[in-house]
């Protein structure tokens, strides 16, 4: 894992070469929950990080980027809350369309892959706290993978606001053998601003 996270960001820096790339800084709110799990509650988080976007013609383009995101969910159970914020480091790999809308604005539709590291985080109920992703403080899988998917505007030449969906494939716990129950994934929605350079 560690050797793939470390060729898709040096994938990255070898596109920095090309003089279609941009590269921007973004910062945003996301909400996050768990599917199929109709008792978990939505936590506001944070994501930021740096986006690439390489333009192979005036309206298509690819984008990625690594995110450093706070996701999560909660529980009330009997007067006591239980909460659970993991947080992820995101790459993104989508195909996007843009088109004008304005003399200097374009709005953008992506959607693709994405691949998602976790680098940490905290679980809380009533009075115990326990970090996530511990092999020794419970079975959390580090990877995650799913669709991401999202609209936005190009305003300028520097300024950008995105509205963007993620949904995992993968459940972030382990299950024992035989479980044949629903398996709840992550999914996040987020607002987002940013800045190309």
């Amino acid at each position: 894992m560690k050797k793939f996270l470390m060729t898709a960001v040096l994938g990255m820096f070898a596109l920095a070469g090309f003089s279609q790339v941009k590269w921007d800084a973004r910062v945003g709110m996301n909400f996050s929950n768990m599917t199929k799990d109709s008792e978990a509650k939505a936590l506001p988080g944070f994501n930021l990080g740096v986006g690439m976007d390489y333009g192979f013609s005036e309206n298509w383009s690819l984008q990625s980027g690594l995110m450093i995101s706070s996701k999560g969910w909660k529980y009330k159970e009997e007067g006591e809350k239980m909460t659970f914020r993991p947080i992820y480091l995101d790459i993104p790999i989508l195909a996007a369309y843009k088109f004008n809308i304005s003399d200097n604005t374009k709005f953008v539709i992506n959607a693709g892959p994405y691949l998602a590291f976790g680098l940490g985080g905290k679980a809380k109920y009533g009075d115990v706290d326990y970090k996530l992703f511990k092999s020794d403080e419970g079975d959390w899988k580090r990877f995650d993978l799913g669709i991401q998917y999202g609209i936005g505007l190009e305003i300028g030449d520097h300024y950008l606001v995105n509205l963007t969906g993620q949904n995992g494939f993968i459940s972030p716990f382990d299950y024992p053998d035989g479980y044949d129950g629903d398996k709840p994934k992550n999914m996040t929605f987020s607002i987002g601003v940013g800045y190309r350079f």
